[in-house]
C-alpha cells in the first residue's frame, strides 16, 4: 500500500474512533475514500482529506484534483453528500465511547470486515422474518411482497458488491519468502456472491517461520463468513502472541465459545521453516494435506490421530504431522469442495493424487487453479473450494 494512502487510511480511523463511529460505517468510510483516492494518488494527483467532530457527529471532506461523477459516487459503498464532483464530504453519526484507533491495518481492515459481514447478516435474517410475515397475510399485499423481493435482490447484490472489493482483505495475498512460493485459488458455488465459510490466512512470523491457516466453517453465505473470518482472526492473534502451534485450534475454540456459542469450523494449520524446509500439520478435523515430492509420488498426510475442529467437543490436534521438504517438494492444503464435487470423497481424493502427481512440473502459481479446473469437471455437489499450494525453492 501505497504510505500517502496509508496515512490517510489512519486518519480516517482515527477520527473515527475519536468520535465514536461505528465499526461498520469506519469500514465504508474507509473503502469509500480508498476506492477514491488510490487511483488519483497513483496518477500523481493530489488527495486533501480533513475531518471535523461536533455535537455527536463527524463530517469528513475529500477534495480532488477531479471531479467524480454520479455514476461513480452512488457506485461506492458510503454515499457521499450532494454537492460538488472535486469535493466530497460525509457525514456520520458517532456518540460511542472514544477508543484508540488499531495502528495495524491489516487488523483494522479485518474488524470492520467483521461489523460489516454482522451488519449484512442482521439485515439479511431482518428481511427473511419480514417476507415470513407479508406471506402470510392475505393477497392484498401481494403488491407489498413482490417490491420486496426486488428489494431483497438489490440488497443481495449491493452486499456482493461489497465483498468482491474487500476480498483482498479476506483472501490475503500470499507473502513473499525466499525458499517458498506460494499460491492460491477459490471457487466459490455462487459466481454473483462470493462470499462463504471457506478462508485462508498466511503470513510470516518473528522467527521467519510462515504460518498458513485453513479453515471450512459450517453454514452457508454471510453467517459462516463471519465465523470464519472470526477463526483466521483468533489463530493468528494466538500465533503473533506465541502460544505453542500445537495449542492454537483448541485454545482458539475455547477463546471463542463464549463469542460465538453456535460456530462449528474444521481447521488445517501449516507451519514451515524456509530455512531448512521443515513442516507441521496441526489439523482439526480438516481433509488431509497432499504432499508431492518433486522425486517421488504424491500422497496423503493424515494424522496419526485425528483432530476435532473448533466449536467441536474435545478440540484440537494431539499429534501433529511433521515433514522435511526438498527443493521441489509441493504441498497442497485444501478444502471439501475440492474432492466432494462428485460426492464420493475416496474417489475425489484419488483422482486429486493423480492430479497432482502428473501435474507436479508445472509452475507453483497456476497449480491450485489447474487442479480446481480438472476436478471440477463434473460437478454433483457443488461447494466453496480454496486450494492452497506451498513448494519449496531455492533460497535466493
Amino acid at each position: 500500500m501505497r504510505p500517502d494512502l496509508a496515512r490517510i487510511r489512519r486518519r480516517l480511523r482515527v477520527a473515527c474512533s475519536q468520535a465514536g463511529v461505528p465499526a461498520d460505517d469506519r469500514g465504508r468510510l474507509v473503502l469509500a475514500v480508498t476506492l477514491l483516492a488510490e487511483p488519483a494518488l497513483t496518477a500523481g494527483e493530489t488527495v486533501d482529506v480533513a475531518t471535523a467532530a461536533s455535537d455527536r457527529r463527524l463530517a469528513v471532506t475529500v477534495r480532488l484534483d477531479h471531479a467524480v461523477g454520479q455514476g461513480s459516487r452512488n457506485a461506492l459503498p458510503l454515499l457521499p453528500d450532494r454537492g460538488d464532483g472535486r469535493t466530497l464530504t460525509w457525514h456520520l453519526a458517532g456518540g460511542r465511547p472514544a477508543a484508540p484507533a488499531d495502528p495495524d491495518d491489516d487488523r483494522a481492515t479485518r474488524e470492520e470486515m467483521l461489523a460489516l459481514v454482522a451488519r449484512a447478516d442482521t439485515l439479511a435474517n431482518e428481511q427473511r422474518d419480514l417476507k415470513h410475515e407479508l406471506a402470510e397475510t392475505n393477497s392484498g399485499v401481494l403488491a407489498m411482497y413482490v417490491e420486496l423481493e426486488q428489494r431483497d435482490e438489490q440488497l443481495r447484490r449491493a452486499h456482493a458488491a461489497i465483498f468482491r472489493e474487500l476480498e483482498d482483505a479476506l483472501r490475503p495475498r500470499p507473502p513473499v519468502v525466499p525458499g517458498l512460493e506460494l499460491a492460491v485459488h477459490y471457487s466459490p458455488t455462487d459466481q454473483d456472491s462470493p462470499t462463504g465459510g471457506d478462508l485462508y490466512d498466511w503470513f510470516v512470523l518473528p522467527d521467519g517461520q510462515v504460518h498458513v491457516t485453513l479453515v471450512d466453517a459450517v453454514g452457508h453465505g454471510v453467517t459462516s463468513t463471519r465465523h470464519a473470518l472470526t477463526v483466521t482472526h483468533a489463530i493468528r492473534t494466538l500465533a503473533l502472541e506465541g502460544h505453542p502451534f500445537p495449542d492454537l485450534i483448541a485454545r482458539a475454540s475455547h477463546t471463542l465459545a463464549a463469542i460465538e456459542p453456535g460456530l462449528m469450523a474444521t481447521v488445517l494449520l501449516a507451519r514451515t521453516d524456509p530455512a531448512t524446509g521443515r513442516t507441521r500439520f496441526a489439523n482439526g478435523g480438516h481433509p488431509e494435506p497432499v504432499l508431492v515430492e518433486a522425486a517421488g509420488p504424491a500422497r496423503l498426510l493424515p494424522s496419526p490421530v485425528p483432530g476435532r475442529g473448533v466449536g467441536f467437543p474435545d478440540p484440537g490436534t494431539r499429534e501433529l504431522v511433521d515433514v522435511v521438504l526438498d527443493e521441489g517438494d509441493t504441498v497442497l492444503l485444501y478444502t471439501d469442495g475440492l474432492v466432494e464435487s462428485r460426492k464420493d470423497l475416496d474417489e475425489g481424493q484419488s483422482r486429486l493424487l493423480s492430479l497432482a502427481e502428473s501435474h507436479c512440473r508445472r509452475p507453483a502459481a497456476g497449480l491450485p487453479r489447474e487442479l480446481v479446473t480438472r476436478m471440477h469437471d463434473v460437478v454433483l455437489h457443488a461447494d466453496d473450494t480454496v486450494v492452497l499450494a506451498l513448494r519449496r525453492t531455492a533460497a535466493h
